[in-house]
């Protein structure tokens, strides 16, 4: 038999990929598709009632849509891997080609970059996009909160201070109910300031406004009340938009502004632990989607007297659902602090791979 000649293993290249990113992106438009219509029928009255219109609606869908589409992005690698596995084991395309010379591995390997590319745009799309487009939403659904007194406190630190907010307002530029705790170098308190509202303006920065506090010295034990100003300069580095980060919880955040709070130069309410998963998860996105590949490739033994009947690519939908579940239980349980940022994220990439292959190679040897 001829070697296969570089032209020939380019066309079944582009052939190959094509095919996979045809199907990967029919997929994740389906999926996000569902997943917008379930956001909206959640969301719609809340926006009518806010006298936003069709326009809040839209403006609302179209904020979303990255981060819908970053969570459907594995499920749409493993649904369209198993379409066009299956269909073309179905035709037969799959028989030509093993006739033709080509082994399992050596169709993982001309479907290896397709996968690469997608998990790289998952990348950007983690790290750039859908950080930017949910910061824009909250300050949105922020500025257009009629009752932002109701909304979400939460507390960070800076430094060594730390500081309390009650709720934001106006998109960031109000914050009600501000307390500082200011605390030295030996991370002993040594004042306190309580404002119930503080301002944003470009040129003048942050003002808190009838501010109150107290001197403390631990050492003699003494504490002395502040006297009450009306208004006062607060030296922070946070702008509106860091505050509007902090008020949505767990907000995607890129890979800068992850690495600014672990090094302590970002204010930060989360726990290191938390933000090196999270960076973790982000840059191995490549590896899980090609483990998810490898899930999907077993359904090329479909036996051709089957075909449709076949129950093998429910099978191998089940075991990627199953790796996507244990890799959320894992993170999880890394967010909380129970596992290392490692345990969290590795191990199962190395359970479904080794089970992947054992599969394959079980249908290999028959």
């Amino acid at each position: 038999m001829s070697k296969p000649s570089p032209n020939s293993r380019y066309v079944l290249l582009r052939y190959l990929s094509g095919a996979l990113l045809f199907r990967v992106v029919f997929c994740c438009c389906v999926l996000v598709s569902l997943l917008e219509i379930l956001a909206l029928l959640e969301q719609t009255t809340p926006i009518l009632q806010r006298h936003l219109g069709i326009s809040g609606i839209v403006n609302y869908a179209a904020m979303r849509l990255p981060f819908l589409l970053s969570g459907a992005l594995p499920l749409s690698v493993l649904i369209g891997a198993l379409l066009m596995l299956t269909q073309m084991t179905l035709a037969s395309e799959m028989a030509i080609l093993r006739a033709a010379g080509l082994s399992t591995l050596g169709l993982y390997k001309y479907l290896v970059p397709a996968t690469l590319l997608i998990g790289m745009a998952g990348i950007v799309l983690d790290d750039q996009i859908t950080p930017r487009s949910e910061q824009a939403l909250a300050a949105w659904w922020n500025r257009t909160d009629p009752a932002p007194e109701d909304g979400h406190s939460f507390w960070f630190h800076e430094g060594k201070n730390l500081t309390y907010v009650d709720h934001v307002a106006d998109g960031g530029n109000v914050l009600g109910t501000v307390n500082v705790y200011i605390r030295n170098n030996q991370n002993m308190l040594v004042r306190t300031l309580h404002a119930p509202r503080a301002h944003y303006t470009g040129a003048d920065g942050w003002t808190l406004y009838d501010v109150d506090g107290l001197d403390i010295d631990l050492k003699d034990q003494k504490v002395d009340r502040l006297p009450r100003l009306p208004a006062m300069p607060w030296n922070t580095t946070l702008f509106p938009r860091d505050f509007i980060r902090l008020s949505t919880g767990n907000a995607p955040l890129s890979t800068s502004t992850i690495i600014g709070m672990l090094r302590g130069q970002v204010p930060s309410d989360s726990s290191p632990g938390f933000l090196k998963a999270g960076l973790m998860e982000r840059f191995l996105r490549p590896a899980s989607l090609l483990v998810l590949l490898l899930i999907a490739m077993p359904v090329i033994y479909i036996p051709p007297r089957t075909g449709t009947r076949s129950w093998l690519p429910v099978w191998c939908l089940g075991a990627g659902l199953l790796f996507i579940v244990v890799q959320g239980l894992l993170r999880a349980m890394g967010n909380a602090g129970l596992l290392p940022p490692p345990v969290a994220t590795v191990p199962a990439l190395i359970i479904f791979t080794l089970g992947a292959l054992t599969v394959l190679l079980r249908n290999e040897t028959r």
